[in-house]
């Protein structure tokens, strides 16, 4: 019986490692668009902007859609 046991442990293991590095990614993710919201007006916007243009778009891709995310929900507010 201890075969039979092994693969749904295995399985189990590699379950709990996903969603544990689910979790990590989703709370990594929001603690970023946390971080960026606290850039609002247009000298940071453009100082934040002028960084990210020093880099490859696939490094600041992710970055690019919270800001233009951003940017949109703030317009609706006003």
């Amino acid at each position: 019986m201890p075969t039979a046991t092994r693969p749904i442990t295995s399985l189990l293991t590699s379950v709990r490692s996903q969603l544990r590095d689910s979790r990590e990614a989703h709370a990594a993710k929001a603690s970023l668009e946390r971080e960026l919201a606290s850039y609002h007006s247009p000298a940071d916007l453009n100082d934040l902007h002028a960084i990210l243009d020093r880099y490859h778009d696939g490094e600041t891709a992710h970055i690019r859609r919270v800001l233009a995310h951003q940017r949109a929900a703030s317009s609706h507010r006003f």
